[in-house]
Order: structure tokens, then C-alpha cells, then sequence
């Protein structure tokens, strides 16, 4: 299988970079082609122009590179910290320029976007790592898991994507270095069972 890896974390060395390594590694060894960015290393610029923003515009060489490797896609995994409920800003722009209308998803004919669209995406599963420094039952009780509805319904839900795998590796900053390292054998182990080949 074809597996996009994308890691929205700005610094080097951290927690996410090692589960982006984890999981990159697992599906190689399980035979997997993997594509990876390192979207904060590559200086993906997030910023939607607003030239890019119709349906059927192609976007700069490098967004369009994106899109093909999206559209091409067996499976996804997504490697970010939870930032105010959300992914980071360099993830979410890479979202709003690679999950491009006619690409990614489509509204049916005559339908100028009120209604439900289409997915388009041919990857049946995906993947998403976050981490965090708010304890589970505060992240549900208080703020009710934004990224859980941003991932499964506002995103992949969206473009086709049946099969959502969503992770929370909480609290980071009282994690020792054993558990750190059963969180990164954890994600290898994750990826080799979501895409074992069916």
C-alpha cells in the first residue's frame, strides 16, 4: 500500500518527529510504500492564496505535489499536538491548500456548496497521533475533544475516508522515557494492524 505520513510539529527531537519515525518505520517493514513530509522542516507555507481557492485553479508546484500524493493515498497518518483543540496552524493551511474541491471532495452538480458533498479521496483509512498535556477526562468533560469531530467528520469523514484511527498520547510533560518509548512502539504496532493487507 501507498501511505502519506505527514508530522505538523515545529521542533526537531520532539515526541511527535519520534512517533512520525515510528510509524513510517513500522509500515516499511511491513513492506508499505511511504511518502513522509515534515511539513514545519519542508517550510510548507500554510497561507491559502486566494487565487487557489476555485474549484479546477491548480495551485503552486509544490501544493499540486501534495495533491497527487493525497489523491494517491492507500492510507493516511497524521502526526500533530493538540494546540487549543486544533491541529497546528502549518498543518490545518496544509489542509485548507492540499484537500483541494474536485480533489479531495465534490458537491454534486448544480450544488454551490449548501449541500453534502462527495468524497473523492480512495484512501479507506487513516490515522491520526496527537499529543497532549490535558488529561483525558478534562479534554472530554471540559472542551468535549474537538480534534475527535475536526479528524472523523469535518475532515476525512468528508473526503471519503471510512475508517478513522484517532490516538491521544496525554500528559506529555509527566511522561517518563519508558512510557514515551511504549507510546512510539505503540504507534508502530498501530500502523502495521490499520494497514496489514487485506
Amino acid at each position: 500500500m501507498n501511505i502519506l505520513v505527514i508530522l505538523g510539529h515545529p521542533r526537531a527531537g520532539s515526541l511527535n518527529h519520534a512517533l512520525a519515525d515510528a510509524a513510517c518505520e513500522g509500515l516499511r517493514q511491513e513492506g508499505h510504500e511511504v511518502v513522509f513530509h515534515d511539513l514545519c522542516a519542508e517550510k510548507f507555507d500554510p497561507a491559502l492564496p486566494g487565487r487557489e481557492i476555485p474549484k479546477g485553479v491548480e495551485a503552486d508546484e509544490v501544493v499540486e505535489a501534495h495533491v497527487r500524493e493525497l489523491e494517491n493515498a492507500d492510507g493516511i497518518v497524521i502526526v500533530h499536538p493538540n494546540w487549543w483543540g486544533m491541529p497546528p496552524a502549518v498543518l490545518k493551511g496544509w489542509i485548507d491548500r492540499v484537500f483541494r474541491p474536485g480533489r479531495a471532495y465534490e458537491f454534486a452538480e448544480g450544488d454551490k456548496g449548501e449541500g453534502v458533498p462527495r468524497g473523492l479521496l480512495k484512501a479507506r483509512a487513516a490515522v491520526v497521533f496527537n499529543t497532549s498535556n490535558t488529561f483525558a477526562e478534562r479534554e472530554m468533560t471540559a472542551f468535549g475533544d474537538p480534534l475527535e469531530r475536526i479528524w472523523k467528520d469535518c475532515i476525512f469523514g468528508l473526503c471519503g475516508v471510512e475508517q478513522v484511527h484517532r490516538r491521544t498520547f496525554s500528559v506529555v510533560v509527566e511522561s517518563s522515557l519508558e512510557q514515551r518509548r511504549r507510546w512510539i512502539e505503540e504507534v508502530r504496532e498501530t500502523v502495521q494492524r490499520i494497514f496489514a493487507e487485506r
